[in-house]
């Protein structure tokens, strides 16, 4: 099957929208400047592809052109500003997780806004169209009913395989020793799947409160 190939140069929107990361291609406007916010649960990653962008990251502010890259971690309150007045900036930017609500607005301090949840139309994902409130009630706790048998489950897993990984470390079976680990790890790979699923239903779900 075909990738989609992206170019900077044309493209200006998002490309990818899951739960485990949003991504875009992002270019601002000469003098643009976004509004100041923080994200609950996601890291932001800046990567200046053209132009010159300010970027004040927790009270510190710094300068980056073409080929330098930032991060806002999770609750740093950040803010952009394109200093170029007559030619647009534009960079590549990721947040990851992506989970509703996706900004905390910081208007002033430490003051955190009412949480946003943003409609998916905004980030170019089209998940919960066609959909009714009834329809992705129930997947949304379909998924939540799943995600905590699953998780039940691998709590099991998890103390029992770490049981046998000490026996087997006991008596120096290195194959035991990796066997325990693979079930565990096939254990949270099995949880993630379905916290990926929840959040998903979640992020479909929730902006249309607000609708």
């Amino acid at each position: 099957m075909a990738f989609q190939v992206y170019d900077y140069r044309t493209t200006n929107r998002n490309v990818l929208v899951t739960p485990e990361i949003r991504a875009r291609l992002y270019r601002m406007e000469p003098g643009q400047v976004d509004g100041r916010h923080s994200h609950d649960l996601g890291h932001e990653v800046f990567l200046i592809l053209e132009g010159k962008a300010e970027f004040t990251i927790s009270g510190h502010t710094e300068v980056l052109g073409p080929g330098q890259m930032c991060i806002a971690h999770v609750d740093e309150i950040h803010q952009v500003r394109n200093l170029l007045p007559d030619q647009p900036t534009i960079m590549y930017l990721s947040v990851t997780p992506h989970i509703q609500p996706t900004h905390t607005g910081r208007p002033q301090g430490e003051e955190r806004a009412a949480p946003r949840f943003q409609p998916n139309r905004k980030y170019d994902d089209d998940s919960g169209d066609g959909h009714s409130v009834a329809e992705l009630l129930e997947s949304h706790l379909e998924a939540a009913e799943k995600m905590a048998v699953t998780a039940r489950a691998c709590a099991v897993v998890q103390s029992e395989m770490a049981e046998q990984w000490a026996e087997a470390a006991a008596k120096g079976s290195r194959a035991d020793v990796q066997e325990a680990r693979n079930a565990m790890s096939n254990a949270i790979y099995n949880l993630h799947k379905c916290l990926y699923a929840l959040d998903s239903a979640w992020n479909a779900l929730a902006p249309l409160a607000d609708e």
